[in-house]
């Protein structure tokens, strides 16, 4: 049945939740351990903020990190056991920060979002432009996801097998009500934690607690990494790979300002992470339209926004002279190539 145009995509989500109670536990496990999955990553976040070095650590590989060009691909294979069909995972990476974010729309598409999700790299050593980044970005990857299941929606096809919109939150979830979860999975990573360990720790205070509310508000998971700690890659490799590839998600917390982050998603809570840290002002005189605005302004006091002059036509950024979208021997991919044909004739 087709839903009403006011409905939300949670109330798609939970209207096709309810329409598979049938299917038990037991079926589902059985199905899966029978046929390979396929899930798709998509990596964005900042501008040389570390994205293809976390996915390179996930991908095992002994290489050195250069410049994304506009949006790359590639997969990575695992098998559940021997003589087993092994499950696919579609990596997409963004590059540029936020001048390419119209590029969402490539990765994320109808025939995916069922097993799609998103892991947001935010450099911890920029914090002036990190509320931008970050809201720039996942504004646009929401309104993309959102775009494509109303699409899906409207023209009443029926998604094949078991694929569902994703449940993001359980019931008892906390603050469940309080917030605003992300559509799909969403990991968020705070990279070049040791650049970020050596600054004014009411400085850190404050990234710390803003990104803990960022991560709880839109139900996502955070972790801080640096490329220079193998335990914190470590960690970012095992986030990855639960998004990957469905491997039990890690359970370790770490909350201590002064130590890399480590909070999967509903391990933190409103009254755990506090009010927003104000030293010089007055909340009440902020006049924030919700609490996500009320923290955007807080942050924004202690860590100003640069200004920054908009680049409208990225043919004329130094960065994507060259630019080329790296697609792997898949033959199924090629045809994103056809897709950024318009990038392509610009430059």
């Amino acid at each position: 049945m087709l839903s009403r145009s006011s409905d939300t995509l949670w109330d798609i989500a939970a209207a096709e939740v309810c329409s598979r109670e049938s299917w038990t536990d037991e079926e589902d496990a059985e199905e899966d351990a029978h046929f390979p999955t396929q899930r798709t990553v998509f990596f964005m976040g900042s501008k040389a903020g570390g994205k293809t070095t976390i996915l390179l650590r996930f991908l095992d590989r002994d290489e050195t990190a250069k410049p994304t060009l506009a949006l790359e691909y590639t997969f990575g294979r695992r098998a559940r056991g021997h003589n087993t069909p092994k499950d696919i995972a579609h990596l997409w990476e963004l590059g540029g920060g936020i001048s390419l974010s119209d590029l969402v729309q490539i990765p994320m598409t109808a025939d995916n979002v069922s097993s799609l999700s998103v892991v947001l790299v935010l450099d911890l050593s920029k914090p002036n432009v990190l509320w931008e980044t970050m809201e720039r970005l996942l504004d646009s990857a929401r309104s993309q996801v959102e775009k494509v299941c109303a699409s899906h929606q409207k023209t009443g096809e029926s998604r094949s097998g078991k694929q569902r919109v994703p449940r993001v939150l359980h019931k008892d979830y906390p603050d469940r009500e309080l917030i605003s979860p992300f559509p799909v999975p969403l990991l968020i990573v705070g990279s070049k934690f040791d650049i970020f360990q050596d600054f004014d720790s009411e400085k850190r205070k404050v990234i710390c607690k803003t990104l803990r509310f960022i991560a709880h508000f839109y139900g996502a998971s955070l972790i801080f990494t640096s490329s220079k700690s193998e335990a914190t890659m470590s960690k970012s490799r095992s986030f990855v790979n639960q998004l990957a590839f469905g491997t039990e998600r890690p359970k370790s917390i770490s909350t201590d300002p002064s130590k890399p982050l480590t909070i999967p998603a509903g391990f933190d809570s409103l009254s755990q992470i506090g009010p927003p840290v104000t030293s010089d002002v007055d909340i009440g005189t902020l006049h924030a339209k919700n609490p996500l605005d009320l923290w955007k302004k807080v942050f924004e006091r202690v860590f100003p926004p640069e200004e920054r002059k908009e680049l409208k036509d990225p043919a004329k950024d130094p960065q994507y002279t060259n630019i080329c979208l790296l697609v792997t021997s898949n033959k199924s991919n090629w045809s994103f190539i056809l897709k950024m044909s318009w990038l392509f004739q610009a430059l």
